[in-house]
């Protein structure tokens, strides 16, 4: 693994990737531990900024260029933004199985997934693990 290729990437690769590491590992966390609870809300507010974070600065990353600038990967990171707040919402609104499904969807979908997309040749993660 050599981090100093993702280090010096692009702007805003390096944050974007950071950032779904950590929501990879927090989210994992989040989906393991009791709910209801306050560290479970403040913890899922955190998951929540990152996954925003995620989502949003994906539309900076142009590698894969289909659509214009754009890949499908950013209707996902569109779909991503609404599920988040759909899920919050749905929380909010005590529809707790909705909330819960939504939550587990965009982990597995818009993390594990999309995630082992970026290891594709080429990409910069490919690079960064695989030295490739």
């Amino acid at each position: 693994m050599d981090l100093s290729i993702l280090n010096t990437a692009e702007n805003p690769i390096p944050t974007h990737a950071y950032a779904a590491f950590l929501a990879v590992i927090l989210g994992g966390i989040q989906l393991s531990r009791p709910k209801g609870t306050s560290s479970h809300k403040y913890l899922g507010y955190t998951w929540v900024l990152l996954m925003l974070w995620v989502s949003i600065s994906s539309f900076w990353i142009q590698t894969i260029k289909i659509l214009g600038p754009f890949s499908p990967i950013h209707f996902l990171s569109i779909f991503t933004i609404w599920s988040v707040f759909e899920a919050i919402r749905s929380a909010r609104n005590g529809n707790i199985i909705r909330h819960k499904r939504m939550m587990k969807l965009l982990y597995i979908l818009a993390l594990i997934v999309t995630g082992l997309f970026t290891l594709l040749p080429g990409r910069t993660m490919n690079a960064v693990l695989f030295g490739l």
